[in-house]
């Protein structure tokens, strides 16, 4: 393994490194950290991309949402008219006029 034998808290050098020869031909880079810009284009790209999105599920999301809307007025002017008194009239006949009745 060379180097000699290893011992428990001995220091085995920097990582990748374990007390061996270091490799040759290897070369590695770094970029300060106030240099770099970790959010640029962000804001574009979060526009486009919600935009692209949001066109991809239009037809999902829109068609069943107009439906449901539709179909609820329907049901809101139906269950008002049902509960007048031509509605009554209509749906259980003229007997309805009477009064309510009181059990």
């Amino acid at each position: 393994m060379g180097g000699g034998e290893r011992l428990p808290g001995q220091y085995l050098g920097p990582w990748g490194a374990f007390g061996s020869q270091p490799q040759k031909g290897v070369t590695s880079y770094a970029l300060s950290a106030n240099r770099q810009r970790p959010l640029a284009g962000t804001l574009t790209a979060a526009v486009f991309n919600t935009y692209r999105r949001c066109r991809g599920q239009f037809l999902y999301v829109v068609p069943p949402l107009v439906v449901g809307y539709l179909t609820m007025g329907w049901a809101i002017e139906r269950n008002e008219f049902l509960n007048s008194k031509a509605g009554q009239i209509q749906e259980d006949g003229p007997d309805v006029t009477s009064g309510p009745v009181r059990g």
